[in-house]
């Protein structure tokens, strides 16, 4: 289950985007509160602790407790939205929680045993079909993620949604098939490229073998060889007459 965390929180005054390059010119993130059958609330949090916690992972799966000038509310981020160019944040929207709701969420996948696999230690390549399974979840019990066993695993072998054990009270929104999530698929064969020197040295040693070890014919042997057949006379044939000169006058 995912750990709850305290954040600080400010109200903030006005909406839009003028009223949020304000707040982000006092060094704070603009964000709001929306969900749990109450009107949204603008807030802003401190830069550096919504960075912080942003790129520490696990953001959109984790709750928090927001200390908003002293009262408490207790919430999950929904989204976030950065900066295009610099990566920095921009706004956080934050879903309000219920006693016994369940919300929407993506958990990770996470693979342990690979290193143990036969499949994997023959050679076979892990396709993660699945690295997140989205999954309608309580409210109070978010799972960090999903674990799968690789233990035992053959080259062709699949594991579907079926055989992980999910945390109580968790369904994956897809229901209606056994979907899988991971599958060994056997290693690649190599084929060497047509024109590098294996390839040429294979083609060589093939046209050897058709001709019996013999080379084949210089360029242009063959036509020379047709002229000088052409150029004897044939057996007992006789050689023509020359040609007498002309009688003088």
């Amino acid at each position: 289950m995912a750990a709850m965390k305290t954040l600080a929180a400010a109200v903030r005054s006005g909406t839009g985007k003028g009223a949020a390059r304000s707040v982000r010119r006092g060094g704070r993130v603009p964000g709001v509160i929306y969900g749990g059958g109450e009107a949204p609330e603008p807030i802003s949090l401190e830069y550096n602790e919504a960075h912080k916690l942003i790129y520490a992972g696990h953001f959109l799966t984790t709750i928090f407790e927001l200390d908003i000038e002293g009262r408490k509310e207790r919430v999950i981020p929904r989204d976030y939205q950065l900066d295009v160019v610099k990566d920095t944040p921009m706004h956080v929207d934050f879903l309000r929680l219920r006693a016994g709701s369940k919300l929407k969420v993506a958990v990770p996948v996470h693979f342990i045993n690979g290193d143990t696999a036969p499949g994997i230690k023959l050679g076979g390549t892990l396709n993660v079909v699945q690295h997140a399974i989205e999954m309608m979840v309580p409210a109070d019990n978010i799972p960090d993620s999903l674990t799968v066993d690789l233990a035992g695993v053959e080259i062709g072998d699949s594991i579907h949604i079926s055989a992980i054990a999910l945390p109580e009270g968790c369904k994956p929104t897809i229901r209606d098939r056994d979907f899988t999530v991971v599958t060994v698929v056997a290693p690649t064969t190599m084929t060497e490229e047509p024109g590098t020197p294996a390839a040429l040295a294979a083609e060589a040693a093939a046209a050897a073998a058709a001709t019996g070890g013999k080379g084949a014919p210089a360029k242009g042997g063959a036509a020379k060889g047709a002229t000088a057949a052409a150029a004897k006379p044939a057996a007992g044939a006789k050689p023509a007459a020359a040609a007498k000169p002309a009688a003088k006058k």
